[in-house]
């Protein structure tokens, strides 16, 4: 059974998510659910960015100092930048935006897989597919269970 080299660094899954609000229903409640999420170790956070697409397409990428994301509550994160997202990324994401809507562009790792990860290394697996499914084909799914029972 091969081992993980000690000096070799364990890194779990690394996601992105975008997520999509109207600029008038913004509540701050989704930024201390993210703190959380940071604070009990369950992801660890490399980038957020606030993404602003206006109606008439144009995109600012929105400063935490702003009272845009004082609103949002995400200023909590300012500074919160590794450097994995590029100018290409952001195109992207302004892109799939519906227009009048803010955004957050957020690269986290779920560190609590990492353990996992390690273990599947160690035994001398690898990771050779991966992918989401969304929330909404899972409930679909269950819902139609139920309706046999």
């Amino acid at each position: 059974m091969p081992a993980v080299d000690s000096d070799e660094a364990i890194v779990a899954p690394i996601d992105f998510v975008l997520l999509e609000f109207s600029a008038e229903r913004l509540t701050g409640d989704a930024a201390p659910a993210l703190m959380d999420l940071v604070e009990r170790g369950v992801i660890r956070l490399f980038d957020l960015l606030i993404l602003s697409k206006a109606e008439d397409g144009t995109v600012d990428v929105v400063e935490f100092a702003d009272p845009l994301s004082e609103q949002g509550g995400f200023s909590t994160f300012a500074g919160a930048s590794s450097g994995i997202l590029d100018q290409d990324d952001i195109r992207q994401a302004t892109d799939a935006m519906t227009p009048g809507t803010v955004a957050a562009l957020i690269v986290y790792e779920n560190t609590w897989a990492a353990r996992f990860v390690a273990a599947v290394r160690a035994s001398g697996g690898e990771l050779i597919a991966s992918a989401r499914i969304p929330a909404t084909d899972i409930i679909d799914a269950l819902d139609a269970l139920d309706k046999t029972d």
